[in-house]
């Protein structure tokens, strides 16, 4: 069954993990002066303020009071797959092929990961899926890029007749999980190691950024698909909006997506999924048929006068609340921010969501198609 958590609760994350090897711990520098990777990231072409504007902010009356985040496995792996790289003291995937992604996979990040999956299962009505299934035709689910695998282990409670693989390219899934669950490592962005013609369902959520070729991708899902299978993305924008015009282009808010896109340029790896319509058109060109989608607003804090929303902006808040260093982190990192940078930024974008006042939103797309029988 799926777990429903009041908005005070925190789920608890009792997910144990071998320890980690640092392969680049290296004392921390804090410098005193804007590095000057930044002050290139802060130009007309990334439209990134640079990062001493918002030193000039943190301290700002109306903001005032407000707190700052804490910072605090499967099966046996080789040592490679657990040598995680370190940035500015946060543990991120090995280094092994061409895996990527930007966000943290320690426990505060993973705290807020399992926080996000209750906010966006809310935001399509408590469901865990939106495509058409025949719950009696489900024999074998893959979950692609898993992350803890709270969605994996939610969806084997509700198909106990189903097998359910969760990949991902961290090994931090829980030990204890349904006996239809297994979790293996796997980069989605290489050749798939799984038979064709093996799954009735294959899901895929917030891969965004992490991709390099999202036809590519849904090519090998369509492969590994059985006739009549159905594949199910879930992505989400970066950019924060307002319908009011309370999140203006000098908020903390404003400028938050566009570290993901300036980094994405950079990395190959694109974070305008939503924006150019990239599910449904990877989706058209693998061969996908009955092609339908969902788009939803998903609000941050308690503004909306609608009580589903509010309690939806709730946990999108703590979620942010928990690690929002965990989630910018690596792409301010990418563009050349060092950790004082940041911090500063993440101060101010704090203050922002828990003020109230700026009625902040990001677009989130749901798009499920079938492999023609």
């Amino acid at each position: 069954m799926h777990r429903f958590l009041s908005a005070t609760q925190l789920p608890p994350h009792a997910h144990p993990r071998p320890q980690a090897t640092m392969a680049d711990n290296k004392p921390e520098q804090q410098p005193e002066q804007q590095s000057p990777r930044a002050q290139e990231a802060g130009n007309e072409s990334t439209g990134i303020f640079p990062a001493h504007y918002w030193a000039t902010l943190v301290d700002d009356a109306d903001d005032e009071g407000l707190g700052e985040d804490d910072s605090d496995s499967t099966a046996s792996l080789t040592s490679s797959v657990l040598r995680y790289r370190t940035i500015h003291g946060r543990t991120y995937h090995s280094e092994r092929g061409n895996a990527q992604y930007w966000g943290s996979n320690d426990d505060q990040q993973n705290e807020a990961q399992d926080i996000n999956h209750h906010a966006l299962t809310l935001a399509i009505d408590d469901k865990l899926y939106l495509a058409p299934l025949d719950k009696a035709k489900v024999k074998n689910a893959l979950d692609v890029g898993t992350g803890t695998g709270i969605w994996a282990i939610d969806f084997a409670d509700e198909f106990p007749d189903a097998k359910v693989t969760g990949t991902d390219i961290s090994p931090i899934q829980s030990i204890w999980v349904p006996p239809n669950v297994v979790f293996e490592l796997e980069d989605c962005t290489q050749s798939w190691t799984f038979p064709r013609n093996h799954f009735d369902y294959i899901h895929m959520r917030w891969l965004v950024g992490s991709i390099d070729d999202w036809h590519l991708l849904f090519k090998r899902a369509f492969a590994c698909l059985k006739p009549g299978g159905w594949l199910e993305s879930y992505e989400m924008s970066t950019t924060w909006e307002s319908d009011d015009g309370t999140v203006t282009e000098n908020t903390a808010l404003a400028q938050w997506g566009k570290f993901y896109v300036a980094g994405g340029r950079q990395s190959g790896r694109t974070f305008t999924v939503v924006n150019d319509n990239l599910q449904r058109k990877a989706m058209e060109t693998a061969g996908f048929v009955d092609i339908d989608k969902r788009d939803i607003k998903q609000p941050i804090g308690r503004w909306s006068k609608d009580q589903r929303m509010r309690e939806i902006g709730a946990f999108t808040q703590l979620t942010l609340e928990q690690d929002a260093e965990g989630y910018l982190l690596f792409m301010a990192n990418t563009l050349g921010w060092s950790r004082e940078e940041i911090m500063v930024y993440l101060a101010k974008f704090r203050r922002e969501v828990q003020s109230g006042a700026h009625h902040a939103y990001y677009r989130q797309r749901v798009v499920w198609g079938k492999r023609p029988e």
